[in-house]
C-alpha cells in the first residue's frame, strides 16, 4: 500500500503527540524537549516553528526551526522534507545542530543554497553520566550568585569566542548575551569556582527536562589549563545537577578535543551517540 506523507507546522493541539515522540530519546532530543516544556508549541514563545513530518497521519519526526535548525527522530524521508521546506524558506538560523546522520543529510541538501558554512563540525560525540562521578568533586565549585555576574560574563564571553570563533557581544555590545547568562544564573543553572574575583572553572546547564540536562560552556582560563581543575570541577557540577536538576547529565564535544573527552571519561561520562553542527 502507498503511504501518504505530509509536512506541516505543528499547533498547540499537537502537543501530546509531540511529547510522545520526544520521549523516545530524552538525551539526544533534550534541547527541543526543553523548549517544548517551556513554551509548548506557541511559535512566539517557542522562538520559531515546529515542523512535523507525518506518515499516514501519524507524527514520525520533528524539526525545530528557530535560531537553530534542529531535527528530531528524522529518518531519510523526513530529512528530505525538512530540507525542502528550509531551502524554499531561506536560511533564518545561525546553525543546524542535532543527531549526526540527520544533520549531515540536511546539510547535503541545503549546502548548494545555504553554503558555504563558517564551520562544519561533523562529529561531536554525545556523552552522558547517570551515576556518581568517578573522581572527587571540587568543593569550591558552586552555583553562581547574581552578584557574581560582572565576574562571570567576561569568562562566558571568552569561552564563547574561543569555542565558536565569533564574539557574542559584537552585535549589540553584549546586552542580549549578558541577559542570557543572567537568566541561567537566576535559574540556578550556572556553576563556577571563583577565586580572587576571577573565574577559574565554569559550566552551565543549557537545557533541562525532568529526565535529563545538558552541560555547555565548560571552560578553564588558558593559563590555568593542565592544573587538574577540569575533572574535579565537572564532577562537582554533575553532583549538583543530578541532585537538583535531572538524574542524567549529558554534553556533546568536538571529536578533535581529545583533552576534554579524556577529562569527561575520567569523570565517568560514556559515549551515547554523536551530533553534528553546521555554523553560519
Amino acid at each position: 500500500m502507498l503511504r501518504t506523507t505530509a509536512l506541516r507546522v505543528l499547533r498547540p493541539e499537537d502537543l501530546a503527540e509531540v511529547r510522545v515522540l520526544l520521549a523516545r530519546d530524552p538525551v539526544a532530543d533534550l534541547f527541543v524537549a526543553s523548549r517544548v516544556d517551556a513554551a509548548g508549541l506557541d511559535f512566539r514563545r517557542l522562538g520559531g516553528e515546529m515542523w512535523g513530518h507525518l506518515v499516514d497521519g501519524r507524527l514520525t519526526a520533528l524539526c525545530h526551526a528557530g535560531a537553530n535548525l534542529v531535527p528530531v527522530q528524522a529518518g531519510p524521508d523526513a530529512v528530505h522534507a525538512f530540507a525542502e521546506r528550509a531551502r524554499r524558506q531561506g536560511r533564518r538560523c545561525a546553525s543546524i545542530v542535532g543527531e549526526r546522520t540527520a544533520v549531515a543529510g540536511l546539510w547535503e541538501m541545503l549546502e548548494p543554497d545555504w553554503g558555504p558554512a563558517r564551520d562544519v563540525r561533523a562529529n561531536q560525540p554525545l556523552m552522558l553520566i547517570d551515576a556518581a562521578p568517578t573522581v572527587q568533586a571540587d568543593p569550591l565549585v558552586r552555583r553562581v550568585h547574581p552578584d557574581d555576574l560582572d565576574v562571570l560574563v567576561p569568562a562566558c564571553v571568552a569561552m564563547f569566542t574561543e569555542e565558536v570563533g565569533v564574539s557574542p557581544v559584537a552585535a549589540d555590545g553584549g546586552a542580549l548575551y549578558r541577559s542570557r547568562v543572567a537568566e541561567l544564573v537566576r535559574q540556578g543553572r550556572s556553576f563556577a569556582r571563583i577565586e580572587d574575583g576571577r573565574v577559574v572553572f565554569k559550566a552551565e546547564v543549557g537545557a533541562a527536562t525532568a529526565a535529563a540536562c545538558q552541560l555547555q560552556g565548560v571552560w578553564v582560563p588558558p593559563d590555568l589549563r593542565g592544573r587538574g581543575l577540569s575533572a574535579p570541577g565537572m564532577a562537582a557540577v554533575v553532583v549538583q545537577a543530578r541532585r537538583d536538576i535531572a538524574p542524567v547529565v549529558s554534553l556533546y564535544v568536538n571529536d578533535f578535543n581529545e583533552a576534554a573527552r579524556a577529562t569527561y571519561r575520567r569523570v565517568g561520562f560514556t559515549d551515547r551517540g554523536a551530533f553534528m553542527s553546521v555554523l553560519f
